[in-house]
């Protein structure tokens, strides 16, 4: 309960701050694409200054989710390995507890024969 008060909290926090940079942040500026030209560019993009900055914390995050998944994958190819040789052990297991049910139902009838 405490720990989802806080995050919220940190969450709204978070909020604010992006609100009061984007308000602070709101002239216009231009984002030219062609360093060969710098004064007439022909690939150029004017947005107000608060895009490029939440756009730059938005690739911020898609690559460094990208960087965690692949640096994980040899642990979720490991997960996936464990849970493969966990199924086969149970289906041993299972197996040997039919073998061993059948064995001793045919033990009490040999007895009970006699």
């Amino acid at each position: 309960m405490i720990g989802r008060i806080l995050s919220l909290l940190i969450a709204a926090v978070g909020a604010v701050f992006l609100l009061f940079l984007a308000l602070t942040n709101r002239h216009t500026v231009t984002l030219k694409l062609d360093p060969v030209h710098p004064d007439n560019p022909l690939v150029y993009i004017p947005a107000p200054f608060y895009w490029f900055l939440f756009g730059a914390v938005i690739v911020g995050i898609i690559l460094g989710g990208m960087a965690t998944w692949f640096s994980q994958g040899k642990w979720r190819y490991t997960a996936r390995q464990r849970t493969q040789e966990a199924a086969r052990w149970k289906a041993e297991a299972e197996r040997l507890t039919r073998e061993r049910d059948q064995n001793v139902a045919a033990a009490k009838e040999l007895i009970a024969a006699r």
